[in-house]
């Protein structure tokens, strides 16, 4: 199945080949959870602290569906 992703921030330099701003494919196989997601990307576990898909929080063992659109945010501090 193939969804849409766009990684955040500190994230974006897993993808040095994705458009700056803009969502790219990947394809994964059906019934895939976030967390099977973050493996195929390589991203560190522990860097990856919010996930949306579709625009909601969702878990790492969320199912995810053809289409989703996923977006990966690392811990973000601020003060």
């Amino acid at each position: 199945m193939r969804v849409h992703v766009k990684l955040f921030a500190t994230l974006r330099h897993f993808a040095p080949s994705a458009a700056i701003g803009l969502p790219f494919e990947i394809d994964l196989a059906e019934g895939a959870a976030v967390a099977d997601l973050i493996h195929h990307l390589s991203l560190p576990a522990e860097e990856a602290k919010m996930v949306y898909v579709n625009a909601r929080a969702r878990p790492e063992d969320w199912r995810l569906e053809p289409g989703d659109e996923i977006g990966i945010f690392p811990l973000i501090g601020g003060g």
